[in-house]
């Protein structure tokens, strides 16, 4: 087997193709979530024991007998098994993708780790998936599903990147400052992304988006009553079903004001950031930085409807999806500066 080499082109296809198929399913993942339709099949993998959702009166009376608890409602259950189809799908693209790697892991540059470590994570996605049903929207794995949505999507968009790269020379990052400074920018930056989304994931899965109803203020108070303990408890039980969450308004009120606080200190921190960047004469760093900006800006529009309008559906997805957006490309600026093919030239 050859050493050299450009990455194999259906491969390139195929993870093409996965980072679509992944970008819808953190799509309808949010939109069931958010149409309370997370247990709209009680069972996995299919629903009330069947591949299909239950349609005519004699397959719903059967489905109810078998879950007496759980009243069909053919709506949410297609919400739930359409974003399984896609899930399974997105599974299988992968799966295909870590076997196919195995020919050319010896290629120079080939990501072949990369390739296995992305079959990793989409297997736990799955695990992830059937818990959140089985556990009944048990807050931590629900905001666990969610990240790890997000991480398969990282892996994908940086696994293209390094298809792009194989066969071809790297252009160096043109700097003006030592690269290690621009680092710890990037970590620190990635940091704060991953906390806010922790805090947007914790805030969906406690139904704690409208907890505040209003904007500047928390329903009228600068500062409303709260209760960090319990709203941030991360040790709450297995057993009771979470669909509309356990918490009260007080715990509530806790997560939705730090997410509100975390959002500034993220915009204004992602806008130094954005500064930094387009003060380097490299290009690509200029092409991130306006990405950044779009992003945050973006995000901060949609955040700020969500209040306004008490959370349309559409908006609410636009947001979750826009949070992916934002934690991809800061994965994607983090590879970029740490990456060993990237040696920068200075100014």
């Amino acid at each position: 087997m050859s050493s050299m080499g450009s990455a194999p082109g259906w491969i390139v296809k195929l993870t093409a193709l996965a980072l679509v198929t992944v970008c819808c399913v953190i799509i309808l993942g949010s939109w069931t979530r958010l149409a309370d339709a997370g247990l709209g099949c009680p069972d996995w993998p299919g629903c009330y024991g069947r591949l299909l959702v239950p349609q005519t009166a004699v397959e719903i009376q059967q489905a109810e007998a078998l879950y007496p608890n759980s009243p069909v409602e053919v709506g949410k259950g297609w919400m739930e098994m359409t974003h399984r189809y896609f899930a399974t799908a997105l599974g299988f693209l992968i799966l295909i993708i870590a076997l196919g790697s195995w020919i050319y892991r010896r290629r120079l540059y080939y990501p072949f780790k990369h390739t296995q470590l992305l079959l990793a994570v989409v297997i736990l996605q799955g695990a992830f998936g059937a818990w959140t049903v089985t556990w009944k929207l048990w807050p931590q794995i629900v905001t666990a599903h969610l990240f790890g949505g997000f991480i398969s999507a990282s892996l994908l968009a940086i696994l293209l990147l390094r298809f792009s790269r194989m066969g071809r020379q790297v252009r160096p990052l043109r700097l003006r400052q030592r690269r290690s400074s621009l680092r710890v920018w990037a970590l620190i930056g990635l940091f704060l992304t991953v906390a806010q989304i922790f805090l947007g994931g914790w805030m969906s899965a406690n139904y704690a988006a409208m907890a505040c109803s209003d904007l500047p203020a928390c329903n009228g108070q600068w500062w409303p009553a709260m209760n960090f303990a319990e709203g941030f408890n991360l040790s709450q039980t297995l057993g009771p079903n979470y669909l509309g969450g356990l918490m009260d308004g007080e715990a509530r009120k806790a997560i939705h004001m730090m997410h509100r606080i975390m959002a500034v200190v993220l915009g204004i921190y992602l806008l130094l950031l954005a500064r930094k960047f387009w003060q380097q004469p490299d290009v690509r760093l200029h092409f991130f930085a306006v990405l950044l900006a779009l992003l945050f800006s973006t995000q901060f529009v949609l955040g700020l409807a969500n209040i306004y309008w008490h959370l349309p559906l559409p908006v609410a997805v636009a947001h979750n999806f826009g949070g992916a957006c934002l934690f991809v490309t800061m994965i994607s600026i983090n590879y970029f500066l740490f990456s060993r093919r990237s040696k920068p030239s200075y100014e």
